[in-house]
């Protein structure tokens, strides 16, 4: 039984720690604001301009001027605090997140990354990742193991445009939690009811599996 994104951000919601200040990429990123533990107090920062965010608003408490970077509308904490987007990067380029969590279409085995364009296709451009990549020193990232044709999104090299190189330290996928080693994919947890064998035949990267491998435990 692979999980689903909500059991994606809820593994990830682990890794977050008392008093970190925490970027939430678009997404399966945005989830884990959900999912934090009651007991510990966390700084939910977004690059359009705000520190504080809270979970989602409940349906007809939207307010349509409170968003997140991914234009999705978002609750405020008390005390949360606004300001624009070159104070909100200085936070980024100024190393004082200490945690980003993002979304991706491929990784690569050695921690590149690629989660904004797939050529041919109408994109915006980069935004925020860019940053976020370049200036990070802990980056998780939130994805399905393999895409919609059931091809591995767990590579050798990326094929698609790199957003950022070497960055990535960790992966929770429906499948599986894996470390970015100088080796390889380290295989750290997988999914409840998932076996190592369905792990090594979804990933192309090298994988790298020592000793029993425990279940998440969500």
């Amino acid at each position: 039984m692979s999980l689903g994104k909500e059991g994606i951000a809820q593994r990830i919601a682990k890794e977050v720690k008392d008093g970190y200040y925490v970027n939430l990429g678009i997404g399966i990123p945005t989830l884990v604001a959900n999912f934090v533990r009651d007991d510990i107090e966390v700084e939910f920062q977004s690059e359009n301009g705000i520190l504080g965010m809270g979970p989602f608003p409940f349906e007809g408490e939207e307010d349509p001027d409170l968003i997140n970077a991914g234009k999705q509308t978002i609750t405020a904490l008390p005390g949360a605090s606004f300001f624009d987007s070159a104070m909100s990067f200085g936070m980024i380029r100024g190393k004082h997140v200490h945690l980003t969590i993002l979304g991706a279409m491929e990784v690569a085995e050695n921690g590149d990354i690629a989660n904004w364009k797939i050529p041919g296709k109408m994109v915006k451009g980069m935004g925020g990742a860019m940053d976020l990549v370049a200036s990070a020193d802990n980056i998780i990232v939130a994805m399905m193991h393999t895409n919609k044709a059931g091809k591995s999104k767990l590579l050798k090299r990326c094929s698609l445009p790199l957003t950022g190189v070497g960055c990535v330290t960790k992966i929770v996928t429906n499948l599986a939690v894996l470390e970015v080693t100088q080796d390889g994919f380290k295989l750290l947890e997988r999914a409840p009811g998932v076996s190592v064998d369905e792990i090594e035949q979804a990933t192309e990267g090298k994988l790298i599996v020592e000793n029993d491998v425990p279940e998440m435990k969500l």
